[in-house]
């Protein structure tokens, strides 16, 4: 599991809660922040972007991961989630950073700035469908 300090867990929980504060929930009211350090260093934010047209809606977890790639980054040291009560990522999100590696650490807070707990992603999505699956 990667290693970090207390103090850089709690920043990227903090940095996620600032992003959940931005989240434009209006129909499930459950809003989500995620602060997503690469292994450049490089962290991005991102918030849950919901739609009236429900399946178009984007999770905070993939709105980092795209902002990241975006820039040219694809290689995830860290990611910190932070909803009201802890949940953690949803299948979808599972998938996406599965994408990216599965030794990413996944921080789970709730909107108090606790961590709740902590996994790799490959914890999270055991048995994972990865690039390595597809044939060249």
């Amino acid at each position: 599991m990667n290693r970090l300090t207390e103090e850089e867990r709690q920043a990227l929980v903090d940095l996620a809660g600032e992003a959940r504060r931005r989240a434009h929930a209006p129909y499930s009211k459950y809003q989500v922040g995620a602060a997503l350090r690469t292994r450049s260093g490089r962290i991005f934010t991102g918030c849950n972007v919901e739609n009236a047209a429900y399946p178009l809606g984007m999770c905070a977890e993939r709105v980092a991961v795209g902002k990241a790639v975006s820039e040219g980054e694809t290689e995830f040291d860290v990611i910190a989630v932070v909803t009201a009560n802890g949940g953690s990522p949803c299948g979808g999100c599972r998938q996406a950073l599965a994408e990216f590696g599965l030794d990413t650490l996944v921080l789970v807070a709730d909107g108090d700035g606790r961590l709740v707990t902590e996994f790799t992603v490959g914890d999270l999505l055991p048995l994972a469908f990865t690039p390595s699956h597809l044939g060249k």
